[in-house]
């Protein structure tokens, strides 16, 4: 068994319209590649940006709310496209998906709440995703407005997984913030997305608490920004050591520093982004095959153990069966 844990499925018309890669995923596709290359089961959510932030603004490339959506509540579309996908169009590859609903942590969250009751009783979902850079939503405010996501985790017993960053740009989204969270709701389940951008206090963080994952998603281009010190990776004074030249080595050097806190996952399609920013074109490039690579340069041992075994501890599955 080889789990991806981080894949979005679906489509972002903000990165659309505003001209931005990638912009959309279908599950038959990304189960093809991905089951080419060894990946047996996917845990997959919605794009970011949703059908009720002002869409009229997206070309612009601004986040806006309140005004000119095409929805009244945060990702009941787009959650619900997500499972009709997965449990009614493709049913067959559909068993082979392991759903998580999106949630906006500050915005109609009482909505939100009422549409995810009214999934739960028609499909199954097994966790809860947040990116709340994109649609600028304080990862802080999971314990005020958001507070109910909380409640549901922990009467449904299911986990999140928060996209995490170190920039000090990002106000949104700061990995230390996450930890504090988990610190603070000791009986839920957390992951933190990108290896926490490589950041040592952070990982080490996560590795205390008992309650705490964190995944590798999009490494390969997490590694390229190590080496060249982009600023959307640890700087050095703060960075995991180890030769960020080779995304292999990396997996190797964290799966034996966090034996039981690290799980594999691509970030599909964003293992690769391309964008136009300040009038030049920033591209990070990677594949699916680059991916899986890395991670099956480690021994077979290391890859069930962050690929399957750290990935269902966390997951906490009340029914394994639904993997066979």
């Amino acid at each position: 068994m080889l789990i991806d844990c981080h894949n979005h499925v679906g489509a972002d018309l903000l990165f659309y319209l505003h001209g931005d890669f990638p912009y959309a995923q279908q599950l038959v596709a990304m189960i093809q590649e991905g089951g080419a290359l060894g990946v047996t089961h996917w845990v997959v959510f919605p794009f970011v940006s949703y059908a009720a932030m002002d869409t009229t603004r997206f070309r612009a490339g601004e986040a806006g709310f309140g005004s000119g959506g095409l929805e009244k509540v945060p990702y009941a579309f787009e959650n619900r496209r997500l499972l009709e996908e997965c449990h009614k169009l493709f049913p067959e590859e559909g068993r082979k998906t392991l759903p998580f609903v999106m949630v906006d942590p500050l915005r109609e969250t009482a909505a939100q709440a009422v549409e995810l009751h009214r999934l739960r009783e028609q499909y199954r979902f097994h966790g809860i995703k947040i990116q709340s850079t994109i649609i600028q939503a304080d990862i802080k405010r999971l314990a005020h407005e958001g507070q109910v996501f909380l409640e549901l985790a922990r009467e449904w017993d299911v986990p999140f997984l928060i996209h995490s960053s170190v920039a000090e740009s990002d106000l949104w989204a700061q990995a230390s913030d996450i930890l504090d969270l988990a610190e603070a709701n000791p009986d839920v389940r957390f992951c933190l997305a990108h290896s926490c951008r490589y950041d040592k206090e952070c990982l080490d963080r996560v590795n205390a608490l008992p309650n705490t994952w964190f995944d590798c998603s999009a490494h390969c281009i997490h590694c390229v920004g190590a080496v060249d010190d982009l600023p959307y990776i640890a700087p050095r004074s703060r960075r995991f050591d180890s030769d960020y030249s080779r995304p292999e080595r990396v997996i190797a050097d964290i799966a034996e520093a966090y034996p039981t806190k690290f799980m594999w996952g691509s970030d599909s399609p964003f293992y690769s982004y391309a964008a136009e920013i300040n009038h030049q074109v920033v591209k990070l490039i990677s594949t699916y095959e680059k991916e899986v690579t890395a991670l099956k340069a480690s021994p077979p041992e290391v890859v069930t153990r962050i690929a399957s075994t750290n990935t269902l501890a966390y997951l906490k599955l009340h029914d394994e069966s639904i993997l066979s």
